[in-house]
């Protein structure tokens, strides 16, 4: 299949990007157990809240996710890692499963893309990276 590039498509016309994948999985009312799996079921931290753990526990949920934004008509879509970095990660006694999660989170949103993808109507992964919960300097004048 000889895809167009983006660059191509984005000379042609306005391409669309998915939404926030935080409220859409807040609809399904998870539960601690639901952020833990089987992976993390003996994890010492609480990881209610930790969306992006939920690529590693999770990842059926977060590729039906994909697919409703796909579905929808989104170009693009967006890696669900907003908060996948050993520092962000670091609150929930997670920071060692960065690069997992992220490599998880790349993996889950190729597969989706794959599967809407044709020669026609090309669809992309976006890597995400939000910032984290920690300031690198402080200022001695915050106003």
């Amino acid at each position: 299949m000889s895809q167009l590039s983006l660059q191509a498509l984005l000379s042609e016309r306005i391409l669309v990007l998915d939404g926030a994948y935080g409220t859409l999985l807040q609809a399904h009312g998870l539960g601690e157990e639901d952020y833990r799996g089987k992976r993390l079921c003996c994890h010492s931290h609480a990881l209610k809240g930790n969306y992006d753990a939920l690529c590693l526990t999770q990842p059926q949920l977060i590729a039906e996710a994909h697919r409703s934004y796909l579905e929808a008509g989104a170009d693009i879509i967006k890696t669900n890692s907003f908060t996948a970095t050993a520092i962000s990660q670091a609150d929930y006694g997670l920071a060692e499963e960065a690069a997992a999660i992220n490599r998880a989170a790349a993996e889950i949103a190729c597969e989706a893309v794959s599967a809407y993808s044709t020669e026609r109507r090309p669809r992309f992964v976006a890597g995400v990276l939000g910032p984290t919960n920690v300031t690198a300097s402080l200022s001695p004048n915050v106003n």
